[in-house]
């Protein structure tokens, strides 16, 4: 068992220990596989051992808007609160590439959470840290027009050169291929930024 990522599994005494030891189930995903649709009702919780998920929601024209990417060492709360409330996931999960973890079914979860002090604050922490998330999200759609939202996106990849989709950054931004193509190519025209194919080269 390879939960050495979790900063809970650390302050687990031997009995909880045990008790994930029986209770998880390893799981391996291909890349670009959806993990549940947004309306799902989740009957397990995936503990991300490596690789990346991707969380969005899609609108009835079929918009996307990324609202956070889950990592090695973190839980979902989308995931979470459908499995735990037994209620339909706001959002939807796909793997933007290969993964492993381990899943916990809804009893196991609870059970853990009953006698675990450490996963309970845990749990709480996840929460705190993606609603801190979901407003810094509302704030910029609100308050930053999409050049800087654009500019943003790429500052925080900390690489010159991004390998990426104009597709991918509208999906991420909640906004349309077409009108991210014209940001960037506004950019470009600025010397900000240089286009390539499949890749976006800060200057």
């Amino acid at each position: 068992m390879n939960l050495e990522k979790f900063p809970f599994y650390g302050e687990l005494d031997d009995k909880a220990k045990q008790f994930l030891q029986m209770s998880l189930k390893p799981v391996s995903v291909s890349k670009g596989s959806i993990l549940f649709f947004q309306g799902d009702v989740c009957d397990g919780i995936l503990f991300l051992t490596s690789g990346e998920v991707r969380l969005y929601m899609q609108s009835e024209e079929a918009d996307e808007i990324t609202l956070y990417h889950l990592n090695p060492g973190e839980q979902c709360i989308v995931n979470t609160a459908s499995t735990l409330s037994q209620t339909e996931a706001i959002a939807s999960a796909v793997t933007l590439t290969d993964i492993e973890g381990y899943i916990l079914d809804m009893y196991s979860v609870k059970e853990l959470a009953h006698n675990s002090f450490a996963y309970q604050n845990f749990l709480f922490s996840i929460y705190t840290l993606r609603m801190g998330d979901l407003a810094q999200l509302v704030n910029d759609i609100k308050f930053k027009n999409l050049d800087q939202r654009v500019m943003d996106w790429l500052h925080a990849k900390e690489s010159k050169e991004i390998k990426t989709t104009h597709e991918a950054i509208a999906n991420d931004l909640g906004s349309s291929r077409e009108v991210i193509s014209k940001v960037l190519k506004s950019l470009e025209n600025d010397g900000i930024i240089e286009l390539g194919r499949g890749f976006i080269r800060l200057m």
